[in-house]
């Protein structure tokens, strides 16, 4: 099939590109004549893995095109996808103005009848808006939505492998065309749920919704597990070994960040007073959220007695999650502000996210390319993130250069004996502080 991809972020890119590795034609469109000059010279905006060797092979045989001239992109296409950004408003709601803008666009553009699909996370009635907004065009389009499910960090296997496809649709041939488009993911009898745009719609927005409910929970219950010695990794696995509650998405940190689920919660609660519906779980899982991003500032507060000044703080990981470069609300970010306010100095590690954060803190904080030359000099470490490469450092090392000797766990990587064997004092989330 010809595809037409209007948005080349990260929803944009990785369906676009996914879709051309399975045969089709993929024009991804963006007005941002920076952004597209990059992707035709081999640089990606986004740093998601696998991505840009699928998009340099798709790009080499013809199959992925970039474009800013959106007339030309539409041309020949039979789907068009609209996947661009809804960030937050001032109200806590989704603004929606470049996709109706888009939606106009097409209409005002396209030469042929197209199957507009919203991939963008919209609130309910958008595709309506969309459709009407279609239906002004001298030729008939029609309107279906497709939200995506899609994991930074995983997006590949997500999208060529997802748990579902779900689509909201008007009419029969929307059905059918899309059912084709998707056959090759769904070959392992993953199942192709039909439903209206506005269920489509609804179903993103209440899968995170659950998702981020779950995360708020289980951090709500490790604070309380401090409090009551008890063990939050014991209490997971006495829980998640439970079928009806299972265990993803239970394990306590430093709060949920990223474009998604602080965005999204924000505007199921703001659809639901628009209804005049208070959404009082939501409400109160984005306050516990905010509240968990300050907990590591706590803990380092109480640690030094209200003294910081001075401090130097190794900060290892500063992506919302790791196998990603995105730092959109990241608890990192807010730890780092706080120490700064409260005079501390911060020597920054992360794989991928270290450029993000410069442009927006510059040099108020030092960069250091490997975890270890963070933490020389540094009075104590603190995790943020959990990549990888942090799960089984040298210990020993580490106590050797560590000048108050204490580590901050933001995501309990280790068992609490571990470090505390080498000497090192170590703070965990929902478990005893244990002493070196």
């Amino acid at each position: 099939m010809k595809i037409a991809i209007l948005g080349t972020g990260y929803v944009g890119l990785v369906t676009g590109t996914c879709l051309a590795d399975c045969g089709n034609e993929v024009t991804c469109i963006d007005k941002d004549a920076g952004k597209i000059s990059g992707l035709l010279q081999g640089r990606l905006p986004i740093y998601e893995p696998g991505l840009e060797e699928l998009v340099e092979r798709n790009g080499r045989e013809g199959r992925l095109r970039f474009t800013t001239d959106l007339a030309e992109g539409l041309r020949g296409s039979q789907i068009v996808f609209i996947c661009v950004g809804t960030p937050q408003s001032e109200t806590g709601a989704a603004d929606l103005s470049t996709v109706f803008a888009v939606a106009e666009a097409i209409a005002k553009n396209a030469e042929d009848s197209k199957l507009v699909v919203v991939k963008s996370t919209v609130p309910v009635g958008t595709n309506a808006k969309v459709f009407e907004i279609l239906s002004k065009a001298k030729i008939q389009h029609r309107a279906a939505s497709n939200p995506e499910f899609l994991k930074e960090g995983a997006a590949i296997d997500d999208c060529t492998k997802p748990d579902r496809v779900v689509v909201g649709v008007r009419d029969q041939q929307s059905t059918d065309l899309l059912r084709e488009l998707y056959a090759p993911f769904l070959r392992t009898e993953r199942p192709f749920l039909v439903m209206s745009p506005e269920s489509a719609e609804m179903t993103k927005y209440v899968a995170n919704a659950m998702l981020a409910t779950k995360i708020s929970f289980i951090n709500e219950m490790a604070n309380l597990c401090e409090m009551t010695n008890a063990d939050i990794n014991d209490v997971r696995r006495g829980i998640g070994h439970d079928a009806r509650i299972g265990f993803q998405f239970l394990f306590p940190g430093a709060g949920y960040g990223g474009s998604c689920f602080p965005k999204d919660i924000r505007a199921v609660i703001s659809m639901a007073s628009a209804k005049g519906m208070d959404s009082r779980i939501l409400l109160s899982v984005d306050e516990v959220n905010e509240a968990q991003k300050l907990r590591l500032g706590q803990k380092i507060t109480g640690h030094y007695q209200g003294i910081l000044k001075g401090k130097v703080f190794a900060i290892w990981g500063l992506a919302f999650k790791p196998r990603t470069d995105d730092i959109r609300e990241a608890p990192a970010l807010v730890l780092i502000h706080n120490l700064l306010a409260a005079g501390a100095k911060c020597r920054v590690h992360d794989p991928e996210a270290m450029e993000n954060v410069r442009a927006q803190l510059g040099d108020r904080i030092e960069y250091l390319d490997r975890p270890m030359d963070a933490v020389q000099g540094a009075d104590a470490l603190v995790i943020v993130t959990e990549w990888q490469e942090f799960r089984s450092p040298d210990f020993a090392k580490l106590a050797s250069n560590l000048t108050d000797k204490v580590i901050f766990d933001g995501r309990n990587l280790y068992e609490p004996k571990a470090p505390a064997a080498f000497g090192l004092t170590y703070h965990s989330i929902g478990r005893a502080t244990t002493q070196g």
